[in-house]
């Protein structure tokens, strides 16, 4: 029987040891601890299941991913972690098996602890390729370590840290022109192919093409942030995909453990990764590309391609995304400005970072977890796993339901 935590004390313990704020939020919306997690649910310390349709975008495969828990279960009790001085066989395999599902050209893998230091390995090799002026994107978000948030869209975030990395601009998302614009040969490109973060802004038909011939044509790099975007999210391994374009250097994250280890990864073209292949201490990490983490990766992406989860988000993608305009258009529609998204990563817009709180309390009075955005606090994001059965679509549809009543009474409508 699993031990369920004394909810106040779990508070108390935040409040004097963790963070004040977020033990205040806690009570503030009446969330729950969390006590265990399989497949689509999570157990709270309230007695009640949730249907998770959060977590950031980790749990394609839902929690406790049994094959995955397995091979992690078994590495941990043969090695878990490297010396560092041998080579390390589930590293080799996890690089082999990465590299087989990014686009060609792509060959080289350096694996991170997260997708923040993906980040900065990314930005690093682009140093070493000589390009020291960075274009991201206004909406962006690629972390919050050094580098990361220089290049992360949102002052609110960056300005408290000033002055971060020099030479950066930042431009519009999705406007090639204004991208083109501030283009040299000296620049390198950060962007995701959908701003999740961002508040699931879809980048328009093309703009990545655009984007990708720009780049070739100056001998500027493209790096691709695909840490939410990637590894099925979209109905397709890649954004880079579906786009029908290769980037400079990829880089990955969140679903890329399974949902069961944190870990992240960069994945280069031999040109990109020449610096490093010369020398493999200009970046190194104690414990990235772990041997827990490295099955984790192998394992995930066995799991992806035998269980069919692709096909099964491009399937659901759509229906849940219609759920919520269905829910939307009966109920609430004067609060809400759009529905969008692509696969199973679906925001819905609402008309103030208030309203958007009134949802997310309705939704977790019908026990389904959503999640917030950092960089857009109007949109609400639904980025359940790939495992939703009739049963949970039922559940979910309801709880939009009852979550857009909730609030049209709250929210009034405009006079």
């Amino acid at each position: 029987m699993i031990a369920v935590p004394d909810r106040d004390r779990v508070l108390g313990r935040y409040a004097k040891h963790v963070n004040t704020s977020l033990a205040s939020l806690a009570r503030l919306v009446a969330a729950p601890v969390e006590v265990s997690a399989a497949g689509t649910k999570v157990l709270g310390s309230d007695g009640h299941t949730y249907l998770d349709c959060g977590g950031f975008g980790v749990f394609l495969l839902g929690h406790c991913h049994p094959s995955v828990v397995a091979a992690v279960r078994a590495q941990l009790e043969r090695n878990p972690l490297a010396t560092r001085l041998f080579l390390n066989p589930e590293l080799a395999q996890a690089a082999e098996d990465l590299a087989g599902i990014t686009p060609a050209g792509l060959d080289y893998v350096f694996l991170t602890n997260s997708g923040a230091e993906a980040t900065e390995v990314g930005l690093k090799l682009a140093r070493l390729a000589g390009k020291k002026h960075i274009i991201a994107m206004h909406g962006g978000f690629h972390g919050k370590t050094f580098g990361a948030l220089s290049v992360t869209g949102r002052a609110q975030y960056r300005d408290p840290f000033a002055p971060l990395l020099p030479h950066v601009d930042f431009v519009k998302f999705g406007d090639a022109a204004a991208l083109c614009a501030s283009l040299t040969p000296d620049s390198v490109v950060l962007l995701e192919p959908v701003q999740a973060e961002g508040g699931v802004r879809l980048a328009p038909d093309g703009y990545l093409r655009e984007v990708r011939q720009a780049c070739t044509s100056t001998g500027a790099v493209l790096i691709l942030d695909e840490i939410q975007s990637g590894m099925g999210r979209l109905g397709a391994w890649w954004g880079a995909d579906l786009a029908g374009v290769t980037p400079d250097l990829l880089l990955t994250g969140k679903i890329l453990g399974g949902g069961v280890m944190p870990v992240g990864g960069v994945v280069a073209t031999a040109e990109m990764f020449a610096p490093l292949n010369a020398d493999p201490l200009l970046h190194s990490s104690t414990f990235a590309g772990s041997p827990l983490a490295a099955t984790a990766v192998s394992a995930t992406i066995a799991a992806i391609k035998s269980e069919g989860l692709i096909e099964r988000t491009r399937e659901l993608g759509p229906v849940v995304r219609e759920l919520a305009i269905e829910a939307v258009a009966a109920h609430c529609a004067h609060a809400v400005t759009e529905v969008r998204g692509q696969g199973l990563l679906i925001g819905l817009d609402f008309v103030s970072p208030e309203t958007a709180t009134e949802f997310l309390i309705g939704l977790l009075d019908q026990h389904v977890i959503p999640s917030y955005s950092l960089n857009s606090s109007n949109v609400l994001r639904l980025t359940p796993p790939a495992l939703l059965d009739s049963a949970d679509l039922r559940w979910l549809g309801g709880a939009l339901n009852a979550a857009a009543k909730h609030v049209a009474r709250t929210v009034p409508r405009a006079a």
